[in-house]
């Protein structure tokens, strides 16, 4: 059960929340309204996402300042917002902004607060102000002074129009009653609007349990995959700088042994069995270490290490049909996204050089949003490509929808053909 509260104790605290709470919904209606106005006509460019973000981001500062508000003097109790996660970097805090579903919300709850609170602030305060206005008019009438009648007749009241005062006693009797009836009427009508109030922070603030899951199981797979490839890319390097730096010593010591042994006489026993031992194991440590290398290569492709369009451009240069590389990446996206964009290109170019028999491909490598990725290949050959088994194209789908990209294809038949992938900046 909720605990009583004296209707002149309810009364005087709902009154100074909507005292505090009007010039707290001013503000927030114009930081949100100007902010939100300015970024989306802007939103061609990165300011605009920027200025988009910071009113998400500082709606939901506002929105829990009322909800504090409230709780202090109104004694209302909700759970606050869901704290806004990102990973480090000013691209993916501005991603995470612009996905937080709560910081929409909020956003939503400002303007409407404003709303609610202005009609409010209109009817309440009105009823308010005119109810103890016409309650003592006769205490201030007299310092109307004399007004003289169109008769010439000198009256002592408020003149309604033109020739009509309010000065006979059934007229101050009246007055006094209407301005009663408007003080019974401002509680209540504070009320409704304080009930208001309370209802937009109950539906547009309370967290939602779908929401607040879908971003956190969002936030969770973005952690996994980083965490993946950064520890796929310590096993490239363990690797390389462990095992097979191992394998190249042994191999080094394998060929000191042979050209020891080839001094010496055949005629000593065994030496020739030795010979053949230590060049079988030279030739299997030559053929580890290749298989290795190729290992280490599908981990983490070395040419990464200089960026994307460094790696792209490698690719484009080795492929065995002239291909035209374009770029424009002017922010970098983030390793996982990076090694997911290299080995599509990689088997998008092997099935250009493969499949299509064209005599020319382009690789454009571009950053339409100002965060994602959009890589298109394209070749002048016979088409007819599709999400077909053992074309690879369903395993490049599936690892480019494990981070919300997308993959399509247009490939008529007879050509040309065109292969677009889609990729965040971040996974």
């Amino acid at each position: 059960m909720s605990e009583f509260v004296p209707p002149l104790r309810r009364t005087a605290t709902e009154l100074a929340y909507l005292l505090v709470s009007f010039p707290l919904a001013l503000f927030g209606f114009l930081y949100a309204f100007l902010l939100f106005y300015t970024g989306v006509i802007l939103a061609w460019t990165f300011l605009g996402l920027l200025l988009i973000a910071a009113a998400v981001v500082g709606a939901r500062s506002v929105a829990g300042l009322s909800q504090r508000l409230a709780g202090r003097l109104l004694g209302v109790r909700l759970e606050p917002l869901a704290p806004l996660r990102a990973s480090p970097g000013r691209v993916a805090k501005i991603k995470a902004a612009l996905t937080d579903v709560a910081g929409w919300r909020a956003l939503a709850y400002l303007l409407a607060k404003f709303a609610s609170t202005f009609v409010t602030f209109l009817v309440a305060g009105g009823c308010w102000a005119y109810g103890l206005r016409w309650l003592t008019y006769p205490a201030w009438r007299p310092s109307l002074g004399v007004n003289l009648g169109e008769d010439g007749r000198p009256h002592h009241g408020m003149q309604l129009w033109h020739g009509a005062f309010l000065d006979r006693p059934w007229q101050l009797v009246l007055v006094c009653l209407v301005g009663a009836a408007l003080l019974l009427l401002a509680p209540r009508a504070t009320h409704a609007g304080v009930l208001l109030d309370r209802w937009l922070m109950v539906t547009l603030l309370t967290p939602r349990d779908g929401d607040e899951r879908v971003q956190a199981l969002e936030q969770s797979r973005a952690q996994v995959v980083n965490d993946t490839a950064a520890t796929v890319r310590r096993i490239e390097r363990d690797l390389h700088d462990g095992a097979q730096a191992r394998l190249i010593a042994v191999s080094l010591t394998l060929g000191q042994a042979a050209d020891e042994l080839a001094q010496v006489d055949d005629a000593m026993p065994r030496i020739s069995q030795a010979r053949e031992l230590v060049g079988s194991a030279q030739v299997s440590t030559h053929a580890a270490l290749g298989e290795l290398r190729d290992l280490v290569r599908g981990i983490h492709p070395p040419a990464l290490d200089e960026g994307l369009e460094a790696a792209l451009a490698l690719l484009a240069e080795v492929s065995t049909v002239p291909v035209e590389f374009v770029a424009d990446l002017p922010c970098r996206p983030s390793p996982a996204i990076e090694t997911i964009a290299y080995f599509c290109a990689s088997e998008l170019l092997a099935n250009v050089a493969r499949h299509s028999g064209a005599q020319h491909g382009r690789l454009e490598l571009t950053q339409p949003h100002g965060t994602g990725v959009r890589m298109r290949v394209t070749d002048d050959g016979c088409g007819g490509a599709r999400l077909a088994e053992g074309s690879g194209l369903p395993g490049l789908r599936d690892r480019v929808r494990a981070v919300d990209g997308s993959l399509s294809i247009d490939s008529p038949t007879g050509g040309p053909s065109m292969i677009t992938v889609e990729l965040p900046g971040h996974a």
